[in-house]
């Protein structure tokens, strides 16, 4: 693990994609304590996240995340949709996505996989479980894993 050579590159840029606004606050607030410094970037909505990540719209100045984390039951276009057209792009696809969702049903799971999501995190309902959730996500894919660029 090479911690001190991440510490010094630029910040690893997030995007969330999630409409629960509670959600969103906890999220953030976790990743704001992280000891690997990151940005994270919110989008509310599945077109709003597609435009994100084209750099379309009102997003054309947007950063290129390093990892995405992805709610599969939001608004306009759904998880599953947007999970298959990212994968699909040969600009987007290197994109590591982290299916964080509320879902755990195994036809969501499988479906998830079977489109090259990188991992799929059911969202604990407890406060404190969801808080150890997102701190392993930093654990493991902030400070451990190498992300592409």
């Amino acid at each position: 693990m090479n911690i001190g050579k991440k510490s010094k590159n630029r910040p690893i840029e997030i995007l969330l994609i999630e409409d629960n606004l509670g959600d969103n606050k906890l999220t953030t607030e976790v990743f704001k304590e992280a000891t690997v410094p990151n940005n994270i970037h919110l989008v509310t909505n599945g077109v709003d996240a597609m435009s994100f990540l084209k750099q379309e719209g009102g997003f054309q100045d947007s950063i290129r995340p390093n990892i995405i984390l992805l709610d599969l039951n939001i608004p306009k276009k759904d998880g599953r949709e947007i999970l298959k057209e990212i994968k699909a792009d040969p600009e987007l696809k290197y994109i590591p996505i982290i299916v964080l969702t509320t879902s755990n049903s195994e036809q969501d799971i499988k479906n998830t996989y079977q489109h090259y999501a990188n991992a799929y995190i059911t969202k604990p309902i407890d406060l404190d479980d969801f808080i150890k959730v997102v701190k392993s996500i930093e654990e493991y894919w902030l400070r451990t894993v190498e992300l592409p660029p």
